[in-house]
């Protein structure tokens, strides 16, 4: 029996199960080549079911969520990638949410806003899921991830399930960039707030995003890390550096920050547009900048 076969018929109608389906349209940038399998698990129990599978026979995997600050080979990926983002309970209690890491970020806080709770407006525009923001210490707007989580639920190398109370939060960075545990769900804590300021700040912060981020085109968010002080955006601005292109790969106009897809950027295109920003900047204040978006490889 083909792998895609044993799949599909391990996992039934708890997995969606693709063969060589290209990654492009499944990422905010709209780049990558074709995967060699495409799985879509709606629970944690399929998502192990499906690991210990491709484990066995010695498949290759990723997981990701919304795939929002990813930029997959051209030539695609050899082995499997897994999307969480049809995992997506959301369960409230009173002031807390317990919800699955394929839950949308941007969904989330429009439902605690609902609620009258507070502490999510800073996430309205995070067009990401909740695992990807947990693992990333996501935040805008002087808040963060870190302040809101209070435990998160994961899956270990031996397919058993535990619970991490300590996350080693800090600026971008989370214990889940320096292990092999996967992310399946997390708690949050929010407060009572007001109803309409709750819907006042979100507004302005959309209205923020879209004045100065390119809201609507297709991009991985902040391409640099902000590191001890040091903006990115502001260097790469200064430097001259907007609208600096190769190919369809291009330094967003609206925020330097940002590298846009304007047409058929690949990710050869991207890779080489960041080395020539990075190169130029270093020239110029001899700053290493460090990349926030991630290159996955083919192999």
């Amino acid at each position: 029996m083909k792998l895609c076969d044993e799949l599909t018929a391990r996992l039934g109608n708890a997995a969606t199960v693709r063969e060589n389906i290209p990654l492009a349209p499944y990422t905010t940038f709209g780049i990558g080549g074709p995967a060699d399998f495409l799985i879509e698990p709606e629970s944690a129990e399929a998502l192990s079911e499906a690991l210990a599978l491709l484990r066995a026979y010695g498949i290759r995997t990723r997981i990701f969520g919304n795939c929002s600050n990813v930029v997959f080979a051209d030539a695609g990926f050899r082995g499997a990638v897994l999307l969480t983002r049809r995992m997506r309970a959301i369960r409230w209690e009173q002031n807390e949410v317990w919800t699955e890491a394929g839950a949308s970020l941007i969904a989330l806080s429009a439902q605690a806003a609902k609620k009258s709770l507070t502490g999510l407006e800073f996430a309205c525009g995070i067009p990401g899921t909740v695992g990807g923001a947990v693992r990333m210490n996501a935040g805008a707007y002087g808040r963060e991830m870190k302040d809101i989580v209070v435990f998160s639920e994961y899956l270990d190398e031996n397919g058993k399930i535990g619970r991490c109370i300590e996350h080693d939060f800090s600026y971008r960075h989370s214990v889940y960039q320096k292990t092999n545990r996967i992310l399946l769900s997390c708690r949050l804590s929010l407060l009572p707030g007001d109803p309409m300021l709750i819907q006042e700040t979100m507004q302005t912060n959309r209205k923020k995003r879209e004045a100065t981020q390119p809201v609507g085109e297709k991009s991985a968010g902040s391409v640099f890390r902000r590191a001890d002080g040091v903006i990115p955006a502001r260097l790469i601005d200064e430097a001259g550096l907007k609208g600096l292109a190769v190919n369809g790969a291009c330094v967003s106009e609206k925020h330097a920050g940002f590298i846009v897809n304007t047409g058929q950027a690949s990710a050869a295109d991207v890779a080489a547009l960041t080395e020539q920003i990075i190169e130029r900047i270093f020239r110029r204040y001899h700053i290493q900048l460090q990349r926030e978006i991630e290159f996955v490889s083919e192999k």
